[in-house]
């Protein structure tokens, strides 16, 4: 016997495979963003909610209006949610979503090991490995890369430049 998707599952799977807007090889649910999704069959509606990987990133608005248009598409009304509360981390971040950041030569973040309350300044240096030659010797070119949630550095042995995803 063969199993179809339900509609409502149809929709969810095109909703959580959305593209990052800044960094298209991974999805808006791997990379943690996609917090919850509920459809209301006899509404119609589709409920999601986002949580930003800082408040003010500027990739915001086209996350939730490609999240909107997908559920649109799906022939559901869209009603997409930002809620800044808890802050997103990047130890929401998908094994899978860490794995498509390697491959495209993004070093992907380590455990953010965040506490609750709030988050203290540490002045300790990250060892970050190339993703191009596995290296773990590299250094920190710039603090900010291409986004805000990137540095660019430099490996020390292959000396290729490439950007990690800050653990946050």
């Amino acid at each position: 016997m063969v199993m179809t998707m339900s509609r409502i599952e149809k929709v969810e799977a095109a909703v959580r495979a959305v593209p990052d807007p800044e960094i298209p090889v991974i999805s808006l649910d791997d990379l943690g963003v996609i917090r919850s999704f509920e459809a209301d069959i006899d509404a119609g509606v589709v409920h999601v909610v986002m949580t930003p990987t800082y408040s003010g990133c500027p990739a915001m608005e086209e996350m939730s209006s490609s999240v909107a248009s997908v559920i649109a598409r799906c022939g559901f009304e869209p009603q997409v949610k930002i809620v800044l509360d808890p802050p997103w981390t990047t130890d929401w971040m998908s094994e899978s979503g860490r794995k498509a950041l390697q491959q495209f030569g993004i070093a992907p973040p380590g455990p953010a090991g965040r506490p609750a309350g709030p988050v203290g300044l540490t002045i300790a240096q990250r060892t970050v490995s190339c993703p191009v030659c596995g290296s773990a010797h590299s250094q920190v070119v710039s603090e900010f890369g291409s986004t805000a949630c990137k540095a660019l550095r430099r490996c020390l042995d292959c000396k290729e430049p490439f950007e990690e995803f800050k653990p946050l």
